[in-house]
């Protein structure tokens, strides 16, 4: 079998007018030096920017921008990938459906551990919005199996709008700073709230959708 099987992808986002015409217009005009492998490295990159530049946020808080940078680096290598592949019809569809995903995994673990090692996050939470993070990536992937539906946004939230809340996030601890607060549930900084939360309803999606699905499997008796 040559290519993997048909599946229908679902990228509904809140930012999709403006990224999706921008990534076209990218394709269209690089070079043809630039290929989707390359683009792919990039994105590992990006992320390698962002580990080194939170760790090192400690020292100086101005490489938060940097950090900033980093993510849109490896948005442009990550979602360009891709649609440069489709745009130039050299999809190799096994081969981009592997590398692709397990390297967004690799790269989440190098920012999850940056973040974790800052200042500005505590190491559990960060990692408690990784467990959540991975959790829903084993949901796609087992969905894009049994129902042939990769759906990637959730909620008009997807991979792009989280990036964007990182800036956000970053932006924020660059003019706050990191003010020492009491808190309860075991979090140490403010900015915990927020990574705690998302990490909260991924694991919330995680378990309604998989119970939803598994529920509709079984009155199918597939």
């Amino acid at each position: 079998m040559s290519e993997i099987k048909p599946h229908t992808r679902i990228n509904d986002i809140l930012l999709a007018p403006l990224e999706r015409p921008a990534l076209q217009w990218l394709a269209a005009h690089l070079p043809n030096w630039v290929n989707p492998d390359l683009l792919t490295l990039l994105g590992v990159f990006g992320a390698v920017i962002i580990l080194f530049a939170y760790l090192l946020s400690g020292r100086a808080s101005g490489l938060l921008w940097l950090a900033s940078l980093g993510f849109v680096i490896n948005w442009f290598g990550d979602s360009l990938d891709g649609t440069l592949a489709r745009y130039r019809q050299i999809e190799r569809p096994k081969y981009g459906f592997f590398v692709d995903h397990t390297v967004d995994s690799f790269n989440e673990v190098l920012i999850v551990l940056g973040l974790g090692l800052s200042p500005y996050v505590s190491f559990n939470i960060a990692c408690l919005g990784l467990i959540g993070y991975l959790l829903m990536s084993i949901l796609v992937y087992i969905r894009t199996y049994v129902n042939g539906v990769f759906q990637i946004s959730y909620g008009k939230f997807g991979p792009t709008e989280v990036r964007l809340v990182l800036i956000l996030l970053n932006t924020v601890m660059f003019f706050v700073g990191n003010p020492q607060v009491d808190l309860p549930l075991g979090l140490q900084t403010v900015y915990d709230i927020p990574i705690a939360a998302i990490a909260i309803v991924l694991i919330c999606l995680y378990i309604a959708g998989s119970v939803k699905d598994a529920v509709k499997l079984a009155k199918q008796g597939e």
